[in-house]
């Protein structure tokens, strides 16, 4: 690596299997760990299948990053941008040494701080003070230089009161605003941030955005930045590369890169999703079992027509507070709606199906492309973050008699009147 560069990737790949692991005998599976000690290939690795969550595959192996190769210089703000299951996160986690490759290499100079999901690093039943403490050594800091820095971080993340509480009671959104400020102001030389920032409310994220800016212009820091917010990446990086089904489709210029990536960004006609409940999205506290977004006015989803989006899940936990929020994005990652619902109210849900629905009405949203992501709560804590769980088109139609494509986010009715006086 050149004196500039911080991180190099070298054919970068990370392999996973579906369903059981193992090689099906005792005897394969000794060869196979004994060659792992040597330092030799998986003797039984197959060459598996890239990873478009869009079609069924046929092996029971897939690449979820494949030949990765990429440099990263001091001081850089590089964005990472793709649709979700492009690899954005696997990525970050090899990077972070969350998990290892399957082959590759990485080399960087100098301790990785990383944020990649709500509460990363925290022990929930420490306090917020401990949390900070215990952060810096893992990254090697010294108790007393993790002194000099309490104070600043308390009041970039603004926790002041809760700080000896501990984490567990603490919201998502303080958990992302703690976690952001011990990963920022610990003097890493590098900082991986992942999608995480959009929990925070909007307050929070521009003081984010700055301070990554600070870090990266000032200190010298190298950051590597994901986020489905295309005005973020092109105000905050330098250079961005965009993922699809676990490989490189682009790298270069922020701006060349989201206009590429907004060429890919492909809109499948089926405003309708149902899964069985063993396929279905989620983990062993919810599962999505369908999503569909209907029109309320005809047969098309249109500006005049207004929407419904509705959608089931299986709740799995009895005697919580259970809630829902609706993200909608836009093509260009601009969230246009965040509207949270509270299902059973009092800690007195149950186990089974809920259904929940939205109404969009008509004349608000302009023509575009939207997706849907998912939030789920058990009394204010998170518990599953869907992202990107549909995508749908909003046509155009005719609006005070016209029916022209305009510009902006909304495309509302208002009353205009006018008036003029002879002089």
């Amino acid at each position: 690596m050149s004196k500039q560069t911080v991180i190099k990737i070298e054919n970068l790949s990370k392999q996973y299997q579906l369903g059981n692991i193992g090689t099906g005998t005792l005897s394969k599976d000794l060869n196979r760990t004994w060659a792992r000690i040597l330092g030799k290939p998986d003797p039984y690795l197959k060459i598996g299948e890239t990873n478009d969550r869009t079609t069924k595959g046929t092996s029971d192996l897939v690449w979820a990053i494949k030949d990765i190769n990429f440099e990263v210089q001091q001081g850089e703000i590089l964005g990472i941008i793709g649709k979700n299951g492009a690899g954005k996160s696997t990525l970050l986690k090899i990077l972070s040494k969350v998990t290892g490759p399957t082959t590759g290499s990485i080399k960087a100079k100098g301790r990785i701080a990383s944020l990649l999901e709500v509460g990363t690093g925290f022990h929930p039943e420490l306090t917020g003070r401990e949390n900070v403490f215990l952060n810096g050594a893992i990254l090697g800091m010294t108790k007393q230089e993790i002194k000099s820095k309490l104070d600043e971080i308390v009041y970039f993340a603004g926790i002041e009161r809760y700080l000896d509480t501990p984490v567990k009671r603490y919201s998502s959104g303080m958990m992302v605003r703690l976690g952001f400020a011990v990963a920022a102001h610990l003097e890493p030389e590098i900082l991986v941030v992942d999608e995480v920032l959009a929990v925070g409310d909007a307050e929070f994220q521009k003081k984010a955005i700055g301070k990554m800016q600070d870090v990266s212009k000032n200190h010298g820091r190298t950051v590597l930045f994901v986020s489905h917010n295309m005005a973020s990446i092109k105000s905050l990086c330098t250079r961005a590369i965009v993922l699809k089904n676990g490989m490189i489709d682009f790298v270069g210029e922020t701006q060349k890169a989201i206009t590429h990536y907004q060429s890919i960004f492909d809109v499948n006609e089926v405003t309708s999703k149902k899964w069985e409940i063993k396929d279905a999205l989620g983990n062993n506290k919810i599962k999505l079992l369908s999503i569909d977004v209907l029109p309320i006015k005809g047969d098309v989803i249109e500006i005049s027509s207004g929407f419904i989006i509705r959608y089931s899940i299986y709740n799995y936990s009895g005697n919580v507070a259970l809630g829902t929020t609706l993200q909608l994005f836009n093509k260009d990652g601009v969230l246009i709606i965040h509207e949270g619902k509270i299902i059973a109210e009092n800690n007195i849900s149950k186990e089974g199906v809920y259904t929940v629905e939205f109404s969009i009405p008509a004349f608000l949203l302009n023509t575009n492309y939207y997706s849907i992501s998912l939030i789920f709560g058990h009394s204010r804590q998170l518990v599953l973050h869907l992202e990107d769980v549909l995508q749908f088109f909003v046509e155009n139609s005719e609006v005070n008699g016209t029916s022209s494509n305009f510009p902006g986010i909304l495309r509302t009715i208002t009353e205009i009147k006018t008036s003029f006086k002879l002089q």
